[in-house]
C-alpha cells in the first residue's frame, strides 16, 4: 500500500485546556476530567485535537515509519504526529492512501 504524508515538518507547541475555546471544550471534549487534562491540546486546520485522540503507531507500521500517532478521518486518510523528545511539541501531517 502506497501512502503519501504531507507536512510541513513545523514544530508545534502543545496547548494547555485553559487555552482551548469553553465551548469546544464543552462539546468535543466533555468526557475528559478536567482536573486530570491540563495539556496535550492543539489546534490543526481550525480544529482542535487532544492527543488522547490519537492511536500509538505499531513499529511494524513501516507506512508511517517515524511518526508516533495516528487518527483516521476516513479508511483513506487522516493525520499523524510526531512528539518532541520533550513532549511538549508536535509535527503534524496528513496522510493518505
Amino acid at each position: 500500500m502506497n501512502v503519501t504524508i504531507k507536512t510541513n515538518h513545523q514544530w508545534r507547541n502543545l496547548a494547555y485546556r485553559h487555552d482551548v475555546p469553553a465551548d469546544i471544550l464543552e462539546n468535543d471534549f466533555g468526557y475528559q476530567n478536567a482536573d486530570e487534562t491540563l495539556d496535550g491540546f492543539f489546534c490543526y486546520r481550525g480544529h482542535w485535537y487532544h492527543l488522547d485522540q490519537f492511536m500509538s503507531i505499531s513499529l511494524g507500521n513501516r507506512a508511517l515509519a517515524g511518526w508516533d500517532g495516528q487518527l483516521s478521518d476516513s479508511y483513506f486518510s487522516g493525520i499523524v504526529i510526531k512528539m518532541s523528545r520533550d513532549c511538549e511539541q508536535i509535527k503534524i501531517g496528513t496522510f493518505f492512501v
